[in-house]
């Protein structure tokens, strides 16, 4: 079932407004500065109307191309990494986003202050909204995108569904009307059949998008989902469409001229979703064959060419288990996940953005449509969470932060807005970089992204890079047979860390036995006279249930793990080129000649909290007769914390759906708490009776702050 509308009044009004840039126009925009790159004339000056590291990834490139940078700034930003990057950087307002980095009046101001020829929106905020673009081309300011036309066409994705079927590109079957009310959801839903995907039409990252099952679930989702999109992005409209079961998310990267030519470089695989959010993604797809890859491509243009497009711009698919493949959404600007292309690809895309918006041709070579595909290139988010708590934001300084080189991982780039001592706050997006490996090989590239993964530190808040990590050692997502449902079917209890296989365990058993072997020998103070001439060559490691005698034999680097009971051999492992100073976090060594690293997160009164691959364990290093000794200690006492609900993550208190003396019942919801512009259900974890509510709607909550009491 499909129902078709009218165009929008705001898209009749862009159409009407639309204007191509004249290449007189562009002429006037460059007499105001030129810088030369490879003998052609560019902007002098641009502004970048965004933050974090897709400024910073920005202004590398115009760096390249000779062409001055400024930077735009909220307040909590004074000190931020784009800042110091660009050549000026000016003041836009307060830390909300709605009073400076979606301020289009400050910006305007600034533009002209600096005399910016031209504006990149990087992605997020302005990046496509039609009135900035407007805006700047009203005041004669090229704006580094698409045209009103095309963002307010492809921003709506009511009205760019209708357009994809009148340009003949598949769409999910579903509904174009806008749903007002739970009647009218439950009845649309119901004639589609569940299970259904409701949207945002304004939507876009994953916020105002709910898959219902039931009708009970529609109607909660449609409520979420209006409030959400409300928040974020000024426009409450929802519609429906089905929810195509076992889907792969593909989609096409393109960038056009303003000749008409549009390129279509090799697709990106973005399968690897929580809540709608990417999380892993890779170019090219496992699942594509070269048939179906072409057809999306074409489809893809045709798209852009209904829509005059210029610019970067994505085309995201749907791709059912039999490759049957339908149009999700187009998105009228740079994507997060733009490095995989570029490294497949060998086409730096901001520089060609710019090159379209000062008015020249793709090159030739673009064009071709049989550019041989450079190798395979993995792409992770790392972003300031918490994985063991429902991945809630998590916010804070991070104290140490090391990103790995390219002398560590051949084919490694970090693309990154934050340095150590730099701030995650709840008013922004919590990435913290986007690390990226390029191979010849999927398995290259995937055992590269593994090892930058291990050498990447966090320090001083919750982050996903151990959940990253355990996806990468997924053996369904090693084969590629993966969903947009991987996540949720593979961590159905969200994740608990990483499990280490037997032999893993006894490698970081050895592991945590030269460290402390290192740090006795290591370790000078004035107790050194009272300490024996050598020291003990063997100490009993105690990993959770396990437990190794650990002995070095001698310099040859061989370690013996036996039975600490009946010194029954158990393992032997060579270890050489041993790294690893006092106070240092990442530990270094060749374990049976395969590189290996581990990180020392802490030190333990009796041994060391480690890291090794994305396992993060408390292990015990004792003596043998401090391990005897230890049998005898009693268990630390546990605290029950089941009669209080806590806030998850700081955030806004939206709501709280109970009053003191209520009775509740297990999955019944208490409050919603929004964080990063995504609202979440507390739901309660098993019946009780509200004895004190202590956080009223609008209040501001931090981590684990008291928002009810059960009796």
């Amino acid at each position: 079932m499909m129902r078709a509308g009218r165009p929008t009044a705001a898209l009749a009004a862009a159409a009407q407004r639309q204007t191509p840039r004249t290449a007189a126009a562009m002429q006037q925009v460059l007499a105001r500065g030129l810088a030369t790159y490879n003998g052609e004339q560019v902007f002098d000056k641009i502004l970048i109307a965004n933050r974090g590291e897709i400024a910073c990834r920005v202004i590398k490139t115009a760096r390249k191309m000779g062409i001055k940078t400024v930077a735009i700034y909220s307040e909590p930003d004074k000190n931020a990494m784009h800042v110091k990057m660009a050549d000026e950087a000016y003041l836009v307002g307060p830390a909300a986003s709605s009073q400076s980095y979606l301020n289009i009046d400050r910006i305007m101001e600034v533009i002209a202050e600096s005399g910016a020829q031209a504006v990149h929106p990087g992605y997020g905020f302005l990046s496509e909204n039609h009135l900035f673009a407007e805006a700047l081309e009203a005041k004669n300011v090229a704006f580094i995108g698409p045209g009103a036309f095309a963002i307010t066409a492809m921003g709506d994705k009511i009205e760019s569904k209708q357009l994809a079927i009148n340009a003949g590109v598949n769409t999910v079957p579903g509904s174009l009307a806008v749903v007002k009310t739970d009647e009218q959801i439950k009845q649309i839903a119901n004639e589609i059949g569940y299970p259904v995907m409701i949207k945002a039409s304004a939507g876009g990252g994953g916020k105002g998008m709910r898959i219902a099952w039931n009708d009970a679930e529609a109607i909660e989702g449609f409520r979420l989902s209006t409030e959400e999109a409300r928040s974020s992005f000024g426009d409450d409209r929802i519609f429906i469409e089905k929810f195509v079961e076992e889907p792969r998310h593909i989609e096409i990267q393109l960038i056009a001229d303003t000749f008409g030519n549009v390129a279509a470089l090799p697709e990106r695989e973005c399968s690897i979703q929580r809540r709608n959010q990417k999380v892993l993604e890779e170019s090219p797809s496992t699942f594509l064959d070269p048939e179906t890859r072409k057809a999306m491509q074409a489809q893809a243009i045709q798209l852009a060419k209904a829509v005059d497009y210029r610019s970067a711009g994505t085309v995201e698919f749907l791709c059912d288990k039999n490759r049957n493949f339908y149009f999700l959404e187009m998105n009228t600007r740079l994507q997060v996940e733009h490095p995989v292309s570029e490294l497949v690809s060998g086409i730096d895309l901001v520089e060609q953005m710019i090159r379209v918006a000062a008015g020249h041709k793709l090159p030739e070579d673009i064009m071709k449509e049989d550019r041989p595909i450079l190798g395979w290139a993995h792409e992770a988010r790392v972003y300031a969470e918490d994985p063991f708590r429902g991945f809630l934001p998590s916010t804070g300084r991070l104290v140490d932060y090391q990103q790995p080189t390219e002398e560590q991982v051949p084919g490694v780039r970090v693309d990154t807005g934050v340095s150590q001592g730099s701030e995650i706050s709840m008013f922004y997006d919590p990435m913290i970089c986007k690390l990226i490996t390029h191979a010849d090989t999927r398995e290259e590239a995937l055992d590269r992204l593994e090892l930058a993964l291990d050498n990447y530190v966090v320090k001083g808040l919750g982050h996903n890079i151990n959940f990253l990590i355990d996806v990468c050692r997924h053996p369904k997502f090693k084969s590629g047979a993966i969903t947009t449902k991987f996540i949720e079917e593979e961590y159905p209890e969200g994740f608990s860390g990483v499990k280490l296989t037997s032999d893993e365990s006894k490698s970081l058993a050895a592991v945590a036995a030269m460290i402390q072997y290192t740090r006795n020998n290591q370790t000078t103070n004035m107790l050194d006279a009272l300490r024996p001439s050598v020291q003990p060559t063997s100490f009993v490691v105690s990993i959770d249930e396990d437990a190794f005698k650990v002995t070095f034999a001698g310099d040859t680097g061989e370690t013996v793990l036996s039975d600490p009971t009946s010194g029954e051999e158990i393992a032997r492992f060579n270890i050489r080129d041993f790294q690893y100073k006092s106070g240092e976090i990442l530990v270094r060594a060749l374990i049976d000649d395969a590189p290996q690293v581990i990180q020392c997160l802490d030190r333990l009164p009796q041994g060391f909290r480690l890291q090794y691959c994305g396992a993060i364990k408390d292990i015990l290093v004792h003596s043998e007769l401090e391990y005897e000794m230890s049998k005898y200690m009693l268990p630390k006492p546990e605290i029950d914390m089941a009669k209080w609900l806590l806030s998850p993550m700081p955030g806004s208190l939206i709501s709280v759906a109970v009053t003191e003396g209520q009775e509740v019942f297990a999955g019944q919801e208490l409050a919603v708490v929004e964080a990063m512009k995504m609202q979440n259900v507390l739901r309660a974890e098993r019946n009780g009776v509200v004895k004190k509510v202590y956080a009223n709607a609008g209040e501001t909550l931090s981590v684990d702050q008291e928002i009810v009491e059960f009796e």
